[in-house]
This record gives C-alpha cells, sequence and structure tokens, in this order.
C-alpha cells in the first residue's frame, strides 16, 4: 500500500483513527485462531459514510479490507491473509434505540453484546444469543458469523433476530435491508444474506434486532455419566418428555482431568457431565422443567444427579463448564477449538468419532458443547513447534471434519468458516452450491476487495 493511499484513508478518518505502526500491525496479524498475516494499515470508521468512502477507494485502488469486530473468531475469518486494510469497528458503538413496545434495539456494529445486555436489563428484556465471548465479542462480529451460544437450542442463533441490516457495498453504495417489522416479507430476504458472510459482500454499519421479554426464573441441574453414549442419548430424550431447555452443556473426561489439574474443583472424572438450565416465568414452571430432565438424567444411567437449590448453588454447577477453554489452553502450547454440529440423534455417534480420532493421531481432544442444538467444541491440543505433531494435527482435523459430514453434520455450527475450514467447503457443499456462492461473491464484489481468501469463494 503506497503512501498516496495512506494519505487518503487519513483524510477519511482523520489522522486519530488511522495507523500503519508495526506494533499494531502485529496486533491486527490475527483473531483467536491460529491464523497469522500482518496487514499494511487499519482504520477506526466512526460513521457509515467513512465505511463508503473507504470502500470507494478501496475498488478503486484494488486494495483487500478486512472488516474486524473484537478478533474474537476462532477461524481465522479477520485475518488479513492478502495484507491490505483492518477497517476495525470498534468505534461505531452506539446503540441508537430501544423501542420495548416495539420489541427492537438498533445498534451499531461495534456494540459490545454485554453492553447491549446491560442497556435491556432494566426493562426486562434480553438479546437471547449467548456466545461464549459476550463480555467482549461486537454485534457486528455476531452478524458476520451468524454467532450462537449455550442458549441456542430453546432461543437460535444470530439470524433469528436479525430485522434489518445497513449494509456498505464494496462499490461505496449504501444498503437497506429488511424492516423494523417483526414480521416483513416483502422481496428477496437481503438481510440474511449478510448473516453469516463473514465480511465478504459488504460492511455492516447498522443493525436492527428483535429483542424479547426475560424469563425472571430459572433452575439448573448437573448429571454424571460413566459412557459417552448414555450422555448422548440424553438430549433426544429430554426433547420427547416435552421439555426444551434453556441450556443443555457437555464437558467430555479429558476437559474434567484438565479441570482438575489446574483447579481445585475437584470434579468427578467421568466420562462425560451434563449441565441443564431450564426457565420460565414461574419459579413452579421452571422447576416443572427441570425435574423432567432430572428424570431423563437417571433413565439414561446417569451416575449421579445434582440439583441446585441456589443461585450461588446453579453459579457453582456452571464453574465447570465455564472453566473448560481456559484449562484446554493449558495442556500443550497450541489449542484449534473447533465448532461441529451433528443432527442431536447422532450426538453419541460424534461424540465417539472425537475420542476414537484422538487415540488414532495420539492427540488430546478435551471436547464442550451445546448438546442441546447438537453443537460441539472438540479442542484439538498439541505443540506447534513440534512438525511431526502439526502434521498429525493436520490429518486429524481432515479426517474429523469427513466424519462428521458423514454423520449428517456440518463443518460450523457457530463460528464460521474463515481461512480454517475454507479447504474443506467441498465435503459439505456440492459442486452447484460452491459455484453459486463464488457467483454471489463476484456480483456483491467483482474485484474481491472485501475479505479475500475466505469461505473458498474465489473458487
Amino acid at each position: 500500500m503506497d503512501e498516496k493511499i495512506k494519505q487518503a484513508l487519513r483524510d477519511i478518518v482523520g489522522p486519530d483513527n488511522f495507523t500503519d505502526k508495526l506494533i499494531d500491525m502485529v496486533s491486527y496479524a490475527s483473531d483467536a485462531s491460529e491464523h497469522r498475516h500482518r496487514p499494511d494499515a487499519a482504520a477506526w470508521p466512526t460513521t457509515a459514510q467513512q465505511v463508503s468512502d473507504i470502500l470507494r477507494l478501496a475498488n478503486q485502488e484494488r486494495f483487500p479490507v478486512i472488516p474486524r469486530g473484537a478478533g474474537t473468531g476462532l477461524c481465522g475469518l479477520a485475518v488479513p491473509a492478502q495484507g491490505g486494510l483492518v477497517l476495525d469497528m470498534a468505534r461505531m458503538n452506539r446503540i441508537l434505540k430501544i423501542s420495548i413496545d416495539d420489541r427492537v434495539a438498533v445498534v451499531e456494529p461495534g456494540v459490545v453484546y454485554a453492553t447491549l445486555q446491560q442497556a435491556l436489563e432494566p426493562h426486562g428484556f434480553f438479546y437471547p444469543p449467548d456466545p461464549a465471548s459476550g463480555k467482549v465479542c461486537t454485534l457486528g462480529g455476531n452478524v458476520a458469523t451468524n454467532a450462537g451460544g449455550v442458549k441456542g437450542a430453546k432461543y437460535g442463533t444470530t439470524k433469528d433476530y436479525v430485522l434489518a441490516l445497513q449494509v456498505v457495498l464494496p462499490d461505496g453504495r449504501t444498503l437497506n435491508t429488511g424492516s423494523e417489522c417483526i414480521k416483513s416479507v416483502s422481496g428477496y430476504d437481503l438481510t440474511h444474506l449478510f448473516v453469516g458472510s463473514e465480511g465478504t459482500l459488504g460492511v455492516v454499519t447498522k443493525i436492527a434486532l428483535k429483542i424479547n421479554p426475560k424469563p425472571p426464573y430459572s433452575a439448573t441441574a448437573l448429571a454424571t455419566f460413566e459412557s459417552l453414549e448414555d450422555a448422548g442419548r440424553v438430549v433426544s430424550r429430554v426433547l420427547k418428555a416435552g421439555v426444551l431447555p434453556s441450556v443443555l452443556e457437555i464437558v467430555d473426561r479429558l476437559t474434567l482431568v484438565a479441570i482438575n489439574e489446574n483447579t481445585d474443583l475437584n470434579l468427578p472424572e467421568v466420562d462425560a457431565i451434563l449441565l441443564a438450565e431450564t426457565d420460565g416465568y414461574t419459579a413452579e414452571e421452571a422447576a416443572q422443567q427441570i425435574a423432567k430432565v432430572i428424570e431423563v438424567f437417571k433413565a439414561c444411567n446417569a451416575s449421579s444427579v445434582r440439583e441446585a437449590a441456589s443461585a450461588e448453588e446453579a453459579k457453582a454447577l456452571w464453574t465447570a463448564r465455564k472453566s473448560s477453554y481456559a484449562v484446554s489452553t493449558r495442556i500443550n502450547n497450541n489449542l484449534i477449538v473447533e465448532d461441529l454440529a451433528v443432527p442431536i440423534s447422532r450426538l453419541a455417534d460424534a461424540l465417539g468419532v472425537i475420542s476414537e480420532i484422538g487415540r488414532k493421531y495420539n492427540l488430546k481432544i478435551p471436547t464442550v458443547g451445546h448438546v442441546g442444538d447438537g453443537n460441539l467444541h472438540p479442542a484439538i491440543s498439541f505443540d506447534g513447534t513440534n512438525a511431526e505433531e502439526v502434521a498429525r494435527v493436520h490429518k486429524a482435523s481432515a479426517e474429523l471434519f469427513e466424519r462428521i459430514i458423514g454423520l449428517g453434520g456440518t463443518l460450523t455450527g457457530e463460528h464460521g468458516i474463515g481461512l480454517a475450514k475454507a479447504p474443506y467447503m467441498g465435503l459439505e457443499h456440492d459442486a452447484v452450491s460452491l459455484e453459486i456462492m463464488a457467483r454471489l461473491k463476484r456480483l456483491f464484489d467483482p474485484n474481491n476487495i472485501l475479505n479475500p481468501g475466505k469461505m473458498a469463494l474465489e473458487g
């Protein structure tokens, strides 16, 4: 990127909102994945007009633009694989409107998920998708990845709540999609074309989200299982019992061992623990639902079941699940957190596949997941300085994706494709689907300036 372009960018956003300093370029070279590549510069736009001016310049000068939220993505989708400009949206962080009467919140993309929740709390409302990185991730990033979280089984993911978007296209034009009406079927559904598009089609500058009344009561229970197969059968049986838990999470043996090695929780080192939460508008409603879940736990041969008697006890039961990522990072030097999903009926099979692949390639793969919607997060632990071990990781990942697809599953439930899974898109999508995706990319972005190299779209 030559100095003339850099000066033009400074003129657009102002000198305080532009950087090409080496220390910043090193920071922007990565997200939360293992992928690395430095950009040439970074800018912090504060208005949609600035975003438009930047993209118009980029389209004219043919340099890549990589939209970025908080950098919490685990698949390299915010990594500037071909250099160019990182467009950090963090300073577009205003909550523009909260309308309880209309069940709508309108925000800029840099608003942090937790900030919106805090703003909704006094009204008794909430925004249901609940990503694990909610304290720091941005809503623009959530839209880009169609983020989900622990409450996905009952409440869905980001796509279920995005009503309308303002998007700046690669040529600088502004597109407004959707409506702030709860129901609207006018024209093609362009809104959801951008949800999950990972910044490859346009840059989101305003988001209208549906919000819900927050159930004031919840109940929590934890069960231990000596068999992954028994734990995997729980989910289908819970649903057949007429209960849709707000949370149903799994923590496997390897994760439990890591927790015990790094904390004083002293958890039972069983094949799996399941953590369930139900919610409702009365205490009785939540209690009746958790009672049915506990019945299913016992029917599926749970070796122990514990129900929380208070909010403090519920918090204690959550400790194991919430500590899982932190302790997994201590197993070895590197960690790749995968994001696979399978039909609920194949959960036990998927858990078995993960264990089998770990043994086959002599790798530790601690696994947690949102089993309420079939979403598992096997975390491949390895030493990135050991070339032979890295080679085993690549082979294990390829086989894992292939076998999960063979179970009717998907490469990603909520993290996205990015760089990490782009080589495997052909496992899940047929040639016609891949061609249509590539055509859409060329239609919106004929000069391929927006987030190039992601999602295998240049094929």
